[in-house]
């Protein structure tokens, strides 16, 4: 093909029809495949979310439904000054939009406060280890009690006037006392005495003496002693 033919070629009409219907029908293409998505998917428009916190489980799961959506708990928590089993947290939050049919997960506040287990602390540590275990695990101290024994050592718990242990659950929100060494210790004697010790040192030598007479000799014939 020579260089008049190409040219000729490239400058026909019909060509350029072809080409332009060509990008006309892929542009059209392009926008039904967008319009067929938003019109499967929805796009705009959805279910504004409500605010269930602080509202009762039995509530926000009504509220719920009438809505078209579900509700799930996903976890618990515990707020003392709230009522038990109401709504703490929800996911997705209010206000936002979703399709119906969407689950709501929420957090219930618990009816008590979760216990933990008091760690190994009794007769393991000093009063400065033992506060801090139990202040990272959210226990609430009051000021300690001090006992006959090494200063700061912690010889027990106390929890309401009870005596705790190692490994005793306990609620976070009672308060607990550490029960430590003073730094003073009992005076005992080393030396027990008997009284018969206590005579042989006192009056034990005139008792001695007391057992024996004093014998005179008899003058010898001769006058000589």
């Amino acid at each position: 093909m020579d260089r008049e033919t190409l040219r000729s070629k490239l400058a026909s009409r019909f060509l350029w029809y072809n080409l332009l219907a060509m990008l006309l029908v892929l542009i059209l293409l392009m926008l039904g495949v967008k319009w067929g998505l938003a019109v499967y998917t929805h796009h705009g428009e959805g279910i504004p979310v409500p605010n269930l916190e602080r509202m009762s489980y039995s509530k926000a799961r009504l509220l719920l439904e009438q809505d078209g959506l579900q509700i799930v708990v996903s976890d618990s928590g515990y707020v003392k000054t709230l009522p038990a089993d109401c709504v703490l947290a929800q996911t997705p939050g209010h206000g936002t939009r979703v399709k119906a049919g969407h689950t709501v997960y929420v957090t219930l506040n618990s009816p008590s406060s979760p216990t933990v287990a008091i760690p190994d602390i009794v007769d393991n540590s000093s009063y400065r280890e033992a506060e801090a275990k139990l202040a990272a695990i959210g226990f609430r101290l009051l000021p300690p009690q001090t006992v006959v024994g090494e200063k700061d050592w912690v010889y027990g718990v106390s929890c309401r006037g009870r005596r705790v242990a190692n490994g005793d659950r306990i609620p976070t929100e009672y308060p607990l006392t550490l029960i430590i060494g003073s730094g003073t210790y009992e005076e005992t004697d080393d030396y027990d005495y008997t009284d018969g010790a206590e005579g042989s040192s006192e009056g034990g030598a005139s008792a001695d003496f007391d057992d024996f007479e004093e014998v005179h000799e008899a003058p010898s014939e001769d006058g000589i002693n």
